[in-house]
């Protein structure tokens, strides 16, 4: 009897294997058959990780080169016209990163992961052919290890429901043909074994969805688990409920459903149907989605309050979603302290807590032996540790956060811009950037030294000064209005700060995949977050010291703090959000003192915290602008406060962006023209905004005519004196041999408007 099961595992390897491979295969540094060869080592020891820790059901086809989604569209056949004449491994990596002749496919982010898919593109005059090589070749070569894998595929209705027409339809007009593929594909699959399980991965159904797609649910799954009788089918959810769709699925011949039971509790209003129908259920119940160590007894109770209503020869204990989410291993955190690293689990730590919560549940605490006893007694001393440790209980913090009383700053905004624009003496079209310049090698290196001990603070200091010192200088002669100091000391906008928080935590290896090659290092929240000493200040002062031109501080927002950290799960998030925007306002109160007039705090993940289901949505949106209001409650009504947001969807969260009460808000459009902008327009939008004039993530150098252009298209929506001109994002990526003529072309077109409105 099969009592456990992962969702899916990690394909970066636990060094980053795969990223390093990758990125020689492309540098030209080493050959496709490395890459190969590389890909097949890590699968194999992947599978025999899980194989070790007693798992039951190991995943195939949940390794990918670059993604899955990409990887479905390869299976599928649904590959773009512009990709037609290439093949193996120069379409594959073509469709995801473009060629000098052809676009790359877009990219998005997977449901509210920090993930990132390839967006399939879909016509209705494609034609679709099974390729299934990759995953027979996956098969067997588990196969060939003893190991009896289920097949993980991407499910008909999610794949369509994530996928684009390129032709302006509806991409469910092409149901018929994509499910017929997958058809072809379950009956190849079929021949593989006596037996075989696949895992249908469909998390489009715990959004909201429409009847229309409700109502392919039972037509997709009677006609896929009638195609063999040796095929058990397991439809799989995550990252919230997906009620609407089991009971449609609890009438349809799948073999099983795998519920999120922890990021959607909501899932146990199911159970009894899921009962009634006999259908196997799997339980997500250890978290997939972060790092923190499982609660042991706590997660035996749940299971228990399951067992209550589903027989338990039916119920197999799973991770809540794929372990894709959560870094490799803890095997080389060496520089952890000892006590915050025994609370928290990687992936392959993640196995044994599956396995050893399947003993307790299944046969009880009596029949552990001696190992799997003291694995237990260890976990209930950890999860008591993190209740009562003093490194993340604050009770001062927690008092001044509960008994905060400033949740917004001072004055209406229709006071303070008169005021500000009286005390700044800025002009309509004001010219400005978003914060950071190219972070270039020698700057990169500098910071690592120091934080090696290499080299003296002092040292660090003046390196980073004198990049400062080119920045403003350069603004200067460039005709830049208000200035940046450029942020060389940051490596990255949450890290900076988290470094300087109490409270949080970072690892060294702690990678996640993010797309691609590309890994980041989210770091974590482990206790109560309180601000010892100012954080920017120091750099930000000295920066307006050399100019007599408005320098801005640049902060980053409590929302896109949280956003992009592992956060403690033993409180609600909207809590430890306010402990952030609390110790933020701190730092915006000392700034000003320190005689900062423009503050900008970015919340760039402000919409990728967006609760999946819509009754949720109003709650979220409650505590994240009032902990963006509270974050800059300690500015004077002459300060005048920025913040941009990283993306270009506002139409559904216009009111919530004016209910934030910025004074200026710069945005990403400069791929739109003006379309975007209107939304602003149509509302009534009061705020001065700053809509991007050139791309950033290209490394095209506008010219003044574009940029021109792009600026009149503004004009036709907003007024000049409502209008700020910047570029469409913070430039830390770029070269200087791209930033320097494009800023100068984005002034010189900002003149020849200016001189034309006169």
């Amino acid at each position: 009897m099969s009592k456990n099961y992962i969702v899916g595992f990690p394909r970066i390897g636990e060094q980053r294997e795969l990223k390093r491979v990758l990125e020689n295969f492309w540098a030209k540094n080493c050959s496709f058959i490395e890459v190969q060869k590389v890909a097949s080592e890590l699968k194999k020891r992947h599978w025999n990780y899980q194989k070790d820790s007693g798992i039951d059901f190991i995943s195939s086809n949940d390794f990918s080169l670059y993604d899955n989604m990409l990887d479905t569209a390869i299976i599928l056949g649904a590959i773009p016209k512009r990709f037609k004449t290439l093949n193996n491994e120069e379409l594959y990596f073509s469709m995801a990163r473009g060629n000098k002749d052809c676009v790359a496919m877009e990219m998005t982010k997977w449901f509210n992961t920090n993930y990132h898919y390839i967006v399939p593109e879909l016509s209705l005059e494609d034609t679709y052919k099974l390729n299934a090589s990759k995953i027979i070749n996956e098969y067997d070569e588990a196969k060939e290890l003893g190991i009896k894998t289920k097949i993980n595929l991407i499910g008909p209705i999610t794949f369509l429901g994530l996928s684009k027409r390129v032709d302006n339809g509806d991409t469910y007009e092409l149901f018929n043909k994509i499910l017929a593929v997958y058809e072809d594909l379950l009956k190849e699959i079929s021949k593989l074994d006596e037996y075989i399980t696949i895992q249908m991965d469909e998390p489009i159904f715990v959004r909201d969805n429409e009847m229309k797609i409700l109502s392919l649910i039972k037509p997709t799954y009677d006609r896929l688990a009638n195609i063999s009788k040796n095929i058990n089918i397991v439809v799989t959810t995550y990252f919230e409920h997906s009620n609407e769709a089991t009971k449609i699925l609890v009438n349809t011949p799948i073999w099983g459903l795998g519920l999120d039971f922890l990021h959607g509790d909501e899932n146990l209003k199911s159970l009894e149907l899921i009962s009634n129908s006999k259908k196997k259920l799997i339980a997500g119940v250890v978290d997939g989605r972060n790092i923190w160590k499982n609660d042991t007894k706590s997660t035996n109770k749940l299971l228990e309050s399951i067992a209550q209503n589903v027989d338990k020869k039916n119920i197999i204990i799973s991770s809540s979603c794929s372990l894709l989410h959560t870094p490799f291993t803890l095997k080389y955190e060496e520089k952890l302290d000892k006590e915050i690293k025994n609370w928290l689990s990687y992936a392959v730590e993640k196995l044994d807590e599956i396995s050893l919560v399947t003993k307790l549940f299944f046969d009880g605490i009596d029949s552990l032996d001696a190992t799997n006893k003291d694995a237990l007694d260890s976990n209930i001393r950890a999860n008591k540790s993190r209740k009562t440790s003093a490194l993340i209980h604050d009770k001062a913090v927690q008092e001044r956060v509960t008994y905060y009383t400033k949740f917004q700053r001072d004055g209406r905004y229709e006071d303070r811009i008169k005021l500000q624009k009286e005390i700044l003496g800025y002009k309509d079209l004001a010219i400005t950037t978003i914060g950071s310049f190219p972070q270039t090698p020698e700057v990169r290196k500098a910071r690592r030294a120091f934080k090696n001990a290499d080299i003296s603070y002092e040292n660090y200091e003046k390196q980073m000064k004198d990049y400062i010192d080119d920045c403003i200088a350069f603004q200067e002669e460039c005709g830049i209005e208000v200035l940046v100091h450029g942020e060389p000391e940051r490596n990255d906008m949450v890290e900076y700060f988290g470094e300087q928080l109490q409270g949080y935590g970072f690892s060294q290896n702690g990678w996640v995949q993010s797309y691609g090659s590309r890994c980041v290092k989210p770091p974590f929240i482990y206790g109560d977050i309180s601000r010892p000493k100012a954080m920017t200040v120091d750099w930000i002062t000295y920066a307006q010291s050399k100019t007599k031109k408005i320098m801005k501080g640049m902060l980053t927002g409590p929302v896109t703090i949280l956003n992009w950290s592992f956060v403690r799960d033993d409180m609600p998030k909207d809590e430890v959000s306010k402990q952030i925007a609390v110790a933020l306002s701190d730092e915006i109160n000392d700034l000003q003192k320190a005689g900062i007039k423009i503050i900008q705090v970015d919340e760039a993940a402000f919409k990728e915290g967006y609760p999946l289901r819509d009754k949720k949505i109003k709650i979220y949106e409650a505590w994240a602008v009032r902990d963006f209001k509270i974050s800059v409650s300690s500015a004077k009504e002459e300060t005048q406060i920025h913040t941009h947001m990283c993306y270009s969807e506002f139409n559904d969260i216009i009111q919530t962006i004016e209910n934030m009460d910025a004074d200026v808000i710069s945005i990403e459009t400069a791929r739109s023209g003006n379309e975007l902008l209107k939304i602003f327009k149509e509302v009534g939008y009061k705020q001065e905004v700053g809509p991007g004039v050139y791309d950033i993530h290209s490394p095209r150098i506008p010219s003044i005519n574009t940029i021109v252009h792009q600026i009149k298209l503004l004009l036709e929506v907003l007024p000049k004196e409502q209008l700020w001109i910047n570029p469409d994002c913070g430039l830390k990526t770029r070269k200087w041999s791209e930033v320097k003529p494009s800023l100068k072309n984005m002034v010189e077109a900002v003149k020849i408007i200016r001189a034309n409105l006169k």
